[in-house]
């Protein structure tokens, strides 16, 4: 099976159209306000209303309040809400949509004990542990610490690029990766090489 590919940090028009050209299945909308890749639900929205059908959009939040994701709701046409912060099952779970909960992964994170934690959530999407960001770090951690056979699918990011993630791929079967940085010319900016030899690397390792 080809693992989903999701370009998160998506801040134009022109990078969320190449995208979909190239074969993203999902983009992803940071409406965290600290972040260098924030874009607001309204523009969000004008993107998402010139994007072809089959898209999925994403739009992610950290430790924000119950309010903002009900106005990111009401303002964007999401498909998920992914929480990248410290939120709990009952609050991801509160809203009557679809979600996705990052993990950090810590090297005493218990990933089967997460799994159980947030039952509700369609996926756990693994990403690097940092002090000083959440996401879009551009470090890798280690990909062996990911329990196989899981009842929950499994998306990877952190430190992903065109040059690794192939080798990713052929280590262990993964439903989806999630690159940011990895396919940037600089912050919230796209590089269209870069995300057509990411889209490539993903298809070899599923041949």
């Amino acid at each position: 099976m080809i693992a989903k590919v999701k370009f998160c940090g998506i801040t134009n028009i022109n990078d969320a159209i190449s995208a979909s050209d190239l074969g993203a299945d999902a983009l992803g909308f940071v409406f965290y306000p600290k972040s260098s890749r924030f874009i607001s639900p309204k523009k969000a929205s004008e993107i998402i209303h010139k994007l072809p059908p089959f898209i999925s959009t994403v739009g992610l939040f950290v430790n924000q309040s119950k309010l903002d994701v009900e106005e990111a709701i009401k303002t964007c046409p999401l498909n998920l809400l992914q929480f990248h912060g410290d939120e709990d099952e009952l609050f991801c779970n509160q809203f009557n949509f679809p979600y996705i909960k990052a993990i950090s992964m810590k090297p005493d994170v218990n990933l089967l004990k997460c799994i159980d934690d947030f039952d509700s959530a369609k996926a756990l999407l693994l990403d690097s542990y940092s002090e000083d960001t959440r996401g879009g770090s551009g470090m890798v951690f280690d990909w062996k610490s990911i329990p196989l056979n899981t009842p929950k699918p499994f998306i990877v990011a952190g430190g992903l690029n065109p040059n690794n993630v192939e080798s990713l791929l052929e280590l262990i079967d993964l439903y989806g990766v999630d690159v940011s940085s990895g396919i940037e010319s600089g912050k919230g900016l796209k590089d269209y090489q870069l995300m057509k030899d990411f889209i490539l690397g993903v298809k070899n390792a599923g041949v």
